[in-house]
Protein backbone atom coordinates (compact mmCIF):
# COMPACT_ATOMS: atom_id res chain seq x y z
CA UNK A 1 0.00 0.00 0.00
CA UNK A 2 1.61 3.53 -0.91
CA UNK A 3 1.47 5.50 2.19
CA UNK A 4 2.62 8.63 0.51
CA UNK A 5 0.26 10.85 1.78
CA UNK A 6 -0.61 10.81 5.51
CA UNK A 7 -2.58 12.55 8.38
CA UNK A 8 -2.02 12.21 11.87
CA UNK A 9 -3.35 13.75 14.87
CA UNK A 10 -3.60 13.14 18.53
CA UNK A 11 -6.67 12.54 20.69
CA UNK A 12 -6.84 12.96 24.74
CA UNK A 13 -10.52 11.09 25.88
CA UNK A 14 -12.71 8.64 23.76
CA UNK A 15 -15.33 11.54 23.07
CA UNK A 16 -12.36 13.56 20.63
CA UNK A 17 -11.39 9.75 19.41
CA UNK A 18 -15.25 9.49 17.65
CA UNK A 19 -15.07 13.31 17.06
CA UNK A 20 -12.05 12.65 14.52
CA UNK A 21 -14.31 9.62 13.43
CA UNK A 22 -17.47 12.04 12.81
CA UNK A 23 -15.68 14.01 10.76
CA UNK A 24 -14.22 11.45 9.00
CA UNK A 25 -17.93 9.80 8.64
CA UNK A 26 -19.03 13.19 6.49
CA UNK A 27 -16.59 12.72 3.73
CA UNK A 28 -17.76 8.85 3.21
CA UNK A 29 -20.32 8.50 0.44
CA UNK A 30 -20.21 4.84 0.04
CA UNK A 31 -17.38 2.21 -1.76
CA UNK A 32 -14.56 3.42 0.53
CA UNK A 33 -12.88 0.89 2.43
CA UNK A 34 -11.00 1.68 5.79
CA UNK A 35 -9.01 -0.54 7.54
CA UNK A 36 -8.02 0.17 11.59
CA UNK A 37 -4.90 -1.01 13.14
CA UNK A 38 -3.83 -0.98 16.59
CA UNK A 39 -3.53 -3.64 19.33
CA UNK A 40 -7.08 -4.95 21.58
CA UNK A 41 -7.66 -1.54 23.74
CA UNK A 42 -6.45 0.88 20.92
CA UNK A 43 -9.91 2.11 20.25
CA UNK A 44 -10.57 0.57 16.74
CA UNK A 45 -14.22 0.40 18.10
CA UNK A 46 -14.85 3.72 19.64
CA UNK A 47 -13.52 4.99 16.21
CA UNK A 48 -16.64 2.84 14.70
CA UNK A 49 -19.21 4.15 16.40
CA UNK A 50 -17.74 7.68 15.88
CA UNK A 51 -18.29 7.08 12.02
CA UNK A 52 -21.65 5.23 12.34
CA UNK A 53 -23.27 7.79 14.91
CA UNK A 54 -21.63 9.95 12.26
CA UNK A 55 -23.60 9.06 9.34
CA UNK A 56 -26.68 9.43 11.40
CA UNK A 57 -27.01 5.64 13.25
CA UNK A 58 -29.17 5.78 16.36
CA UNK A 59 -28.35 2.18 17.30
CA UNK A 60 -25.17 0.84 19.31
CA UNK A 61 -22.21 -0.20 17.85
CA UNK A 62 -20.07 -2.89 19.25
CA UNK A 63 -17.04 -4.60 18.39
CA UNK A 64 -17.71 -7.67 16.51
CA UNK A 65 -14.56 -9.46 17.55
CA UNK A 66 -17.38 -12.50 18.20
CA UNK A 67 -19.69 -11.92 15.47
CA UNK A 68 -16.91 -11.53 13.17
CA UNK A 69 -19.38 -9.07 11.25
CA UNK A 70 -21.59 -6.29 11.63
CA UNK A 71 -24.13 -4.40 9.64
CA UNK A 72 -25.18 -0.86 10.20
CA UNK A 73 -28.07 0.54 8.10
CA UNK A 74 -28.66 4.19 7.82
CA UNK A 75 -30.69 5.61 5.71
CA UNK A 76 -29.99 7.23 2.43
CA UNK A 77 -29.47 3.42 1.54
CA UNK A 78 -26.15 3.39 2.84
CA UNK A 79 -24.73 0.33 4.67
CA UNK A 80 -21.47 0.44 7.10
CA UNK A 81 -20.26 -3.26 6.97
CA UNK A 82 -17.51 -3.61 10.01
CA UNK A 83 -15.42 -6.60 10.29
CA UNK A 84 -12.86 -7.98 13.12
CA UNK A 85 -10.67 -10.58 11.76
CA UNK A 86 -9.19 -10.89 14.87
CA UNK A 87 -10.11 -14.70 15.80
CA UNK A 88 -9.30 -16.35 12.34
CA UNK A 89 -6.52 -17.71 10.60
CA UNK A 90 -7.20 -17.51 7.10
CA UNK A 91 -10.12 -14.90 5.37
CA UNK A 92 -11.96 -17.82 3.86
CA UNK A 93 -16.06 -17.06 3.34
CA UNK A 94 -15.80 -14.04 5.44
CA UNK A 95 -12.61 -12.77 3.05
CA UNK A 96 -15.28 -13.38 0.10
CA UNK A 97 -17.67 -11.27 1.59
CA UNK A 98 -15.45 -8.50 2.18
CA UNK A 99 -14.48 -9.12 -1.70
CA UNK A 100 -18.31 -8.34 -2.59
CA UNK A 101 -18.69 -5.56 -0.10
CA UNK A 102 -15.68 -3.65 -1.78
CA UNK A 103 -16.84 -1.24 -4.69
CA UNK A 104 -20.39 -1.28 -3.52
CA UNK A 105 -21.38 2.27 -3.77
CA UNK A 106 -23.96 1.69 -0.65
CA UNK A 107 -21.40 -0.03 1.83
CA UNK A 108 -18.37 1.71 3.69
CA UNK A 109 -16.00 -1.29 4.76
CA UNK A 110 -14.64 -0.98 7.96
CA UNK A 111 -11.81 -4.18 8.67
CA UNK A 112 -10.33 -4.58 11.75
CA UNK A 113 -7.40 -7.27 11.60
CA UNK A 114 -7.40 -7.09 7.80
CA UNK A 115 -4.17 -9.13 7.14
CA UNK A 116 -5.79 -12.60 6.29
CA UNK A 117 -7.91 -10.45 3.60
CA UNK A 118 -5.33 -8.64 2.75
CA UNK A 119 -5.71 -10.43 -1.20
CA UNK A 120 -9.14 -8.68 -1.44
CA UNK A 121 -8.22 -5.28 -0.11
CA UNK A 122 -8.09 -2.55 -2.83
CA UNK A 123 -4.90 -0.55 -2.37
CA UNK A 124 -6.97 2.52 -2.50
CA UNK A 125 -7.58 2.10 1.33
CA UNK A 126 -7.38 4.17 4.17
CA UNK A 127 -5.77 3.47 6.83
CA UNK A 128 -5.98 4.53 10.50
CA UNK A 129 -3.23 3.12 12.60
CA UNK A 130 -3.56 4.07 16.06
CA UNK A 131 -1.33 4.41 19.20
CA UNK A 132 -1.99 4.45 22.55
CA UNK A 133 0.31 7.14 23.97
CA UNK A 134 -2.27 7.26 27.73
CA UNK A 135 -5.48 5.85 29.44
CA UNK A 136 -7.40 7.50 27.25
CA UNK A 137 -5.13 9.44 24.83
CA UNK A 138 -4.11 7.97 20.97
CA UNK A 139 -2.16 8.79 17.96
CA UNK A 140 -3.55 7.90 15.04
CA UNK A 141 -2.06 7.64 11.67
CA UNK A 142 -4.26 8.30 8.56
CA UNK A 143 -2.46 6.74 5.25
CA UNK A 144 -3.88 7.01 1.72
CA UNK A 145 -3.37 3.85 -1.06
CA UNK A 146 -5.21 5.92 -3.82
CA UNK A 147 -7.18 9.26 -5.37
CA UNK A 148 -10.17 8.03 -2.75
CA UNK A 149 -8.29 7.30 0.46
CA UNK A 150 -6.02 10.90 -0.75
CA UNK A 151 -9.22 13.03 -0.82
CA UNK A 152 -10.15 11.51 2.31
CA UNK A 153 -7.21 13.05 4.07
CA UNK A 154 -7.19 16.31 2.42
CA UNK A 155 -10.88 16.57 3.93
CA UNK A 156 -9.67 15.42 7.18
CA UNK A 157 -6.75 17.68 7.37
CA UNK A 158 -8.98 20.62 6.39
Amino acid sequence: MNSAMTYETTTTNFAATQSVASRLSRLLNGGEVIELISDLGGGKTTFVQGIAKGLGYNGAVTSPTFTLSNVYQLGRDLEVHHYDLYRLAEGGVLADEIAEDIGDDGIITIIEWAGVAEAQLPSDRLRVSFEVTGDTERSLTFSAGGPVSRALIQGLAI
